[in-house]
Parts: structure tokens; sequence; C-alpha cells
């Protein structure tokens, strides 16, 4: 698992303000699209291109178009939802799936309630959304269940992650053999007894939508 924190004054900015337990809904949910604008310029770095030309008002010109078949961005229900339009601002043309992903209570494992993806995603770069990466065992389960339909690149991008998190992320995926990538805006200091990343921003899907889960 690569671990990118996006160091730039932008994303350190709007974090800050996202963090700020003054931020209505309306800013946080704003904020939280252009926060994912700026992540997703460095998550995107090895997206798949093809070759493309095109006739300019002056002359031929050889460049990129995305390949085929395109991008899967996949937001984990609910909080990665409000993550979706500040990736397909950068990215318009990619397609979307939806996961919801849940911990069974007895046996501590995530477990899949909800899902809209292709069958088959042989060949198909994923691109993962979700707020928090706090334990890890959501994302890593999410990650997998991906992977099993047949996806060959995986990039997450959370806004905020913990240390535990990122080593639990890490040990979870060590058999896998496909590249996997952690793009974030920061890596806070640590898990508190609630397993809420301190200092964190709170619950990132309440701050969203403004319902408790």
């Amino acid at each position: 698992m690569d671990v990118t924190v996006v160091d730039h004054p932008l994303v350190a900015h709007k974090l800050t303000v996202l963090r700020d337990a003054r931020t209505d809904t309306p800013v946080f949910r704003r904020l939280t699209e252009e926060l994912v604008t700026l992540l997703a310029y460095e998550a995107t770095f090895e997206v798949r291109v093809r070759e493309h030309t095109v006739e300019t008002p002056v002359a031929m010109a050889t460049g990129v178009h995305l390949a085929s078949p395109p991008p899967l961005v996949v937001p984990i229900l609910r909080a990665g939802l409000g993550m979706l339009d500040g990736m397909l601002r950068l990215m318009p043309t990619a397609e979307v799936g939806f996961l919801g992903m849940i911990r069974d209570e007895e046996t501590l494992e995530p477990m899949t309630y909800a899902e809209r993806l292709p069958a088959d995603l042989s060949g198909r770069q994923c691109y993962v959304l979700d707020p928090m990466l706090a334990t890890g065992g959501s994302l890593a389960g999410a990650i997998r269940f991906l992977v099993d339909r047949g996806a060959d690149h995986i990039t997450c991008i959370c806004l905020l992650a913990a240390p535990e998190g990122v080593g639990r992320l890490s040990a979870l995926l060590s058999d896998l053999q496909v590249p996997c990538h952690l793009v974030v805006a920061a890596v806070d200091e640590k898990l508190n007894e609630h397993g809420f990343i301190v200092p964190g921003l709170g619950d990132a899907g309440d701050r969203l939508y403004g319902l408790a889960d």
C-alpha cells in the first residue's frame, strides 16, 4: 500500500476549515468537494490514457484521451457520496459504482450490505472514496470486493487517516497482488478509545448530511 500525503497550502487550508466544529453543513459539503478535487489531481497521476489526435485551428496535434474501459469511481456509502462531485469535477467521463460496507458485530468483519457495480471489473482502474480511514477494516473489505470482481488497480482517496488504520490496511492487504495506492490530506495523531481519529474532524457523514447513523 503506497501512501501519499498531499502537501499543498490549499489542501492544508481547506482541511483546517473542515476540522473547525463551527463550520456548518453547507460549507462543509462545499469544502469537501473542493478538497477532493485537489486530492484527485494527485490520485489520478497514473490514470490510463491512450494516444489521440485532434485538429486544432492551426494544425494536427497528438495528445491523449482516457483509455477504455473508463475509470470507475466507487464512493463508500454513505459518507463517500459527499466526495463524489469533487471527483467527477476533475474526471467527468468516469463511470460510477456504489458500495455499502458495514461491520458484522458478531464476527467484527466487514460485510457488504449494498452494491451497484459491474459484475466484471477486469482491466478496470477503481478510485474508492471514503472520507475517514480509521480502523481500516471497511476500506480493506471494499478493496478486496473490487479485486475479487477483477479490478487490477485501486486508488483510495480519504480526507484523513489514522496511523493505526494505515498500518492495519497495509497488513490486511499484504497478500494482494494488485497495486493499491492511498491518497490523503493528512495522517493524524491517533485513534481514541471510541475509534475516532484525533484530532480529526468528527463524524464526516453527520457533518455532511446532518443525520445520525
